[in-house]
Formats: C-alpha cells, structure tokens, sequence
C-alpha cells in the first residue's frame, strides 16, 4: 500500500524489533467482568491461556491485555485490583508463550512499571498520561514504547465531554503538545491512537475516520480500535457480537487512511483484511 510509506519505521520492544511497513494486528485480552463486548473477557486461567494461544497461532504481532474496562459508565477499579487481575496474567502469558510481545493497557504509571518488569513490552494508555502524572518519566525510565489515545476525562465522564469546534484539529493539537512532551522526556517510540468512542459521538467517530489521513502530519503510527464498537452495532442496529462484518469494513477504510496497527477482538479476519489490502 502506497499510502503507508510515510508510516514506515521500526518499534524496539525490549530487543524485538516490529516493522510497522505493513500493517500488525493486536489482539485484546480483557480481565474485567465488565467489557462491552463479553467473547473479550478472559477471567479464567485457562480461557486466558487458550485465547492468547489462538490470537499468536492466527498471527497476531501483539496482544493487549487490560484490567480496568474502559467503556463509557464503567466501574471505578482501585489500583491494587488492577494489579490483581493484570500482573499474574503477564506471568503467565510470558511463561508459556516467551516471545510474545504484550501490551499493558492502564492508565496508571504503578501498574505499567510493574508489568512491564515482569515482562510487558509496550503502554497502551487511554488517557495520553493526563491521568497520571508519572506516567511519562515511568515510560522514559523502562524505554518500552508509549500508545497515547486520545479521551477526555475518565471512563465515567466522558460521555458528557464530547463538544468540540473542530474535532480533527483539537486531536491534532493534543498529540502534537504530547509528541513534544514525550521527546523532551526521553520515550523514543511513541503510537497515536484517536480514542474511537472516547469522549465522542458515534457521528464524530465516523467524521474522524473520514479525515484520519490528517493525522499522517504527526510522523507517528497509528494504532486504530474500531473493532465491534458501538459506532458500528449502533449504527447497523445490532449486538456487538454481529458487528464482525462492519468492523471489517471500516478496518479496510482505516488501512487505506495509514493505520499500522489494528487493535482487534478478530485476530484471523483481521490479517486477512490486511494481506489483501497489500495488493493494491
């Protein structure tokens, strides 16, 4: 694909190199009870294992694994049971598949230290450090690459946070000052994602995917999670379970637009999105 020229570049995740020049799949593991979409959840020993297997065995460059469901309206987790759910989970996973490379997705510098220590390779913070301030100095400190999403507020207050004048240039802005801040700090490697369905409506959703080339200006790969959300089950009148095909759909449209990575619940269809896309 032409259009990913300008994204080409390598991440280093504790020695492991990733070309982001063709496009990767990360797949998500949710240890919350509380997830939108519940084929996610992970609560067992055994189902954690058993899917992380699968996503890996369908050719998933990473997997995403998260504690604190961050839904709109979802219920406040203390740090300490995040680190209950997340923690013994990174054990496992790094024990039985080593080479995996895992992200931690938290919004909390205590967690990410202490994940990444037992072998996490990269952030994925919905909040761009804005919820924690040590967040950044703990990213620069374990030389692990940095996701920042955009949100406004937290999980529970976003929904009323969704006005904006122009939405695609205030996004804009914010990575452009968090870009900055994270060169002056010392993080090398840094990913954008624009927070579908954070702090915004499902017709900003789709005005944002319409103008996500834009984001190309900021040299950064971008990392998109559209996969079952509510702006495609909404919109088609459906549950998030019969919401594969749509987010397939508009999987192709953000390829076309420069995504590097999709963050995905689909692992396999996800791939195959990509391969073909390849051809043109």
């Amino acid at each position: 694909m032409n259009n990913q020229n300008a994204m080409q570049r390598t991440l280093s995740c504790n020695g492991q190199l990733v070309d982001l020049s063709i496009p990767k799949v990360m797949g998500i593991l949710n240890l919350t009870p509380d997830s939108f979409y519940k084929e996610s959840r992970v609560i067992a020993d055994n189902d954690l294992l058993f899917q992380a297997e699968k996503m890996l065995s369908q050719g998933a460059a990473f997997l995403d694994i998260g504690g604190y469901s961050s839904r709109p309206g979802a219920d406040f987790v203390t740090q300490e049971e995040e680190l209950n759910r997340v923690l013994p989970a990174v054990k496992k996973i790094k024990k039985e598949f080593p080479d995996t490379l895992l992200s931690i997705d938290t919004f909390r510098s205590e967690v990410a230290y202490q994940c990444i220590s037992e072998g996490g390779n990269l952030i994925n913070d919905i909040s761009g450090g804005s919820l924690d301030s040590k967040m950044f100095e703990t990213v620069a400190k374990l030389q692990v690459p940095y996701i920042i999403m955009h949100m406004r507020g937290t999980p529970q207050t976003m929904g009323a946070l969704t006005h904006y004048d122009n939405i695609t240039t205030e996004i804009t802005s914010y990575f452009s000052e968090k870009l900055n801040l994270a060169k002056k700090v010392g993080i090398h490697d840094v990913i954008i994602d624009p927070g579908f369905g954070f702090a915004k409506t499902r017709q900003q959703n789709f005005e944002i995917l319409n103008h996500l080339e834009h984001f190309k200006l900021l040299e950064a790969p971008l990392l998109i999670g559209i996969s079952r959300k509510s702006m495609i089950y909404k919109t088609l009148g459906i549950k998030p379970e019969q919401a594969l095909n749509g987010t397939t759909v508009l999987h192709t449209l953000a390829l076309q637009k420069g995504a590097s990575i999709l963050r995905v619940h689909d692992v396999k269809e996800a791939l195959e999105t990509i391969k073909l896309m390849q051809q043109f």
